[in-house]
């Protein structure tokens, strides 16, 4: 049997090594048009940032050291430019020579993944701008930096790499001015997590710029380039960074007659296979269906890749057995002294695929409050309005958030409930958590507005409405040192005694630092007689960073 499999990294060279744990006696080729066919590409912004110091540990096997371990044929340098379906041929082209040939396949596999996006704007083609994607991109752009001195540098796209570039270049002591279209950074999350992420990053100095974009570049003196952004000023660096984001790179699938899907993605069926009985394709250039939206969409995220490359070989030499069940999107990012982690489905996004759902947020101790250096976990749920299934989680923090996105994930992909959540029995002791996980108490808040017991607001609400009571039940101090506009202050304690110099004609929202004593305060009006009172969600501080 003959395999072949154009690209490596995450997806290919996964399925590569699967396949001939399964099949010793099979041909098995990779073709990969770069020089290395398994690094971490996830690495490489710490290694740019000298977090990471040696090169050679993002290389997780050469060239030579998987074909030998795997006698696999890699072909390094060699370009796929055209499939052959009728005669089961691949044409590559090894970029150094030139030369071209074909490789037959029997069953082949495509690893193609995504090239960064690279818009036609005026001026794109200096050397000073840069996209970072692979190793030879890593290697191009820390040699630059490094020769020239780089002092400051622009990053266009708030995503995910260009954000922890942001940091990595803080790091290398560089000044960064990040420009983004949108109106929030990190398009995945819902802007109440993304905006926290931006006041930490603006915090420690990052330069943040929404809603613009970059319409001409030009060469400014021998060692800088000058940007000019939708309202006409101009950003004087010394290079660019594009991280605007990644498209498939399948050009020469679609010639071949494959079935395509709207974005120039490979449509695969649930054994990861396409159109063509004989083909396979993994990695970032497929589209499968979300499993909470139903929708067709691509991920570009190296764990799934990685799973479809192990089970995309079993369906190949084992017959079609393992159905892919799709990607729920988890991602994870150090964001200085924050960690934003993110699963399932933002609610803008579901709000855009008409999934009635509501959100929740809960700001909880990482772990027990009185075992030293707790910290501040801010999570957002968002679940289904009839049945509680869990359909997002958003969590931003310093410490813990990993661990608890992780756990949440689990209870997306799997389907489950908040009532699920309520139940979740973690490990325990002060160090760690609290005998109520945060986990658990985001799935208590959620249960008690599912069940009408909560009525909430949302800062987006509360900033658009009028003719409201707003009573602040914190202490004084908190009051003094920043209130709600038109806030009457009662604390929570005193809020018995002083319920009648409020109008119970009146919608009234109490609210607390982060919503707990505001639960308190709503229950004690709502028992007094009081038919409409909201808790501000997340409470003065989530209202505060908006």
């Amino acid at each position: 049997m003959r395999y072949v499999i154009i690209g490596g990294v995450a997806g290919g060279a996964t399925a590569a090594a699967r396949l001939r744990r399964l099949d010793e006696n099979a041909s098995i080729t990779i073709i990969e048009k770069g020089e290395y066919i398994s690094y971490a590409n996830c690495g490489l912004p710490y290694y740019i940032g000298n977090i990471i110091k040696e090169r050679d540990k993002l290389l997780v096997q050469t060239a030579a050291s998987f074909s030998q371990r795997f006698n696999i044929d890699v072909r390094i340098l060699s370009e796929a430019i055209a499939i052959n379906r009728t005669n089961k041929k691949v044409k590559i082209k090894n970029v150094t020579t030139g030369i071209i040939q074909d490789i037959a396949y029997d069953k082949l596999i495509l690893s193609v993944g995504a090239a960064p996006f690279v818009p036609p704007t005026n001026g794109i083609a200096s050397n000073k701008i840069f996209t970072l994607r692979n190793v030879a991109d890593t290697d191009k752009l820390k040699n630059y930096i490094q020769q020239n001195h780089i002092k400051k540098a622009i990053i266009v796209g708030a995503g995910f790499i260009g954000l922890e570039m942001a940091e990595n270049f803080h790091h290398l002591g560089i000044d960064v001015s990040i420009v983004e279209m949108g109106n929030q950074i990190l398009a995945p999350a819902d802007v109440s997590i993304a905006k926290i992420a931006e006041n930490h990053l603006r915090e420690n100095g990052i330069d943040v710029r929404l809603q613009t974009t970059i319409t001409n570049y030009e060469n400014g003196n021998e060692n800088n380039i000058i940007a000019t952004t939708s309202s006409g000023e101009k950003l004087e660096a010394d290079m660019v960074l594009l991280s605007i984001g990644v498209r498939p790179d399948t050009h020469f699938i679609a010639e071949a007659g494959l079935e395509m899907g709207n974005a120039n993605t490979i449509v695969v069926n649930d054994y990861l296979q396409t159109s063509d009985e004989h083909i396979y394709a993994v990695g970032d250039a497929i589209e499968f269906e979300n499993p909470i939206t139903k929708q067709k969409m691509p991920t570009y995220l190296a764990g799934p890749a990685n799973k479809q490359g192990r089970m995309c070989a079993d369906n190949i030499v084992l017959g079609n057995t393992r159905k892919y069940k799709g990607s729920v999107n988890t991602a994870i990012l150090k964001l200085f002294d924050l960690t934003v982690a993110i699963s399932g489905v933002a609610s803008k996004n579901l709000e855009k695929a008409n999934i009635a759902h509501q959100i929740s947020f809960t700001l909880s101790a990482s772990h027990a409050s009185y075992y030293p250096d707790a910290t501040q976990l801010t999570i957002q749920l968002a679940f289904n309005i009839t049945t509680g299934q869990i359909l997002g989680a958003q969590i931003i923090g310093k410490d813990g958030v990993d661990k608890r996105i992780d756990i949440l994930s689990h209870f997306i992909q799997t389907q489950q409930t908040i009532f699920d959540l309520m139940e979740y029995e973690h490990a325990y002791a002060p160090p760690f958590s609290s005998a109520k996980d945060p986990v658990n108490m985001a799935a208590f808040v959620a249960e008690n507005i599912l069940q009408k017991r909560m009525p909430i607001i949302h800062w987006f609400e509360l900033k658009k409405e009028n003719n409201l009571q707003i009573i602040d039940v914190r202490s004084s101090d908190e009051f003094k040192n920043g209130k709600i506009e038109n806030a009457l202050h009662i604390p929570v304690d005193e809020l018995r005694t002083r319920c009648k110099e409020l109008d119970k004609q009146q919608p009234i929202v109490v609210y607390c630092q982060v919503g707990m004593r505001g639960y308190i305060a709503q229950q004690i009006l709502l028992k007094n007689g009081f038919p409409n009172v909201r808790n501000l969600s997340g409470g003065y501080y989530l209202y505060n960073q908006m």
